[in-house]
């Protein structure tokens, strides 16, 4: 990182200098590049302690909060299982407010690359909650899921689930 961003800066160093196929069009991409990566990209990072997600299944939970990752120093990513604390619930499901649970995560706004070159990531963070034999504890999962969850052995959370992305 600090070793790219003193090249960009030294890029810019050399068009001010004036030197030979440098001109002002190639101060300002080289100042745009530097400035622009600071400015305009939006951060998206792993899911970790503190973090507020969606419930995406029917087991009477709506959101969730995240106390720990299982794996991973990070946090937590597409198909990883965390333990988390239920914030709001609804009156008469299988989950009540303050239960710890655990969940797998199905989407996550952080992008994931896949084997074929191209990236998915989704607007939110939802889990499907599950148990501790990593069966869910819902019986419909709403919204799309991953494939990638079949690489990390939750098939039943994918049969459960409508669409498949």
């Amino acid at each position: 990182m600090a070793a790219s961003f003193a090249s960009k800066c030294s890029r810019v160093g050399r068009s001010l200098l004036g030197g030979p196929g440098n001109n002002l069009s190639g101060l300002q991409s080289a100042s745009n590049e530097v400035v622009g990566n600071n400015v305009w990209s939006q951060q998206r990072t792993f899911i970790q302690m503190r973090t507020v997600l969606k419930v995406v299944d029917n087991s009477g939970a709506k959101k969730v909060m995240c106390i720990q990752a299982l794996k991973g120093k990070k946090g937590a990513r597409l198909g990883d299982t965390i333990v988390a604390s239920v914030k709001e619930a609804m009156p008469n499901g299988k989950v009540k407010k303050g239960k710890v649970v655990y969940g797998v995560v199905v989407r996550a706004a952080m992008q994931r690359g896949r084997c074929d070159g191209s990236e998915v990531k989704f607007d939110d963070n939802a889990v499907v909650l599950v148990d501790k034999q990593g069966q869910p504890i819902g019986t419909r999962v709403f919204g799309p899921v991953p494939h990638e969850l079949r690489k990390k052995k939750h098939v039943k959370i994918l049969t459960l689930a409508k669409h498949i992305a």
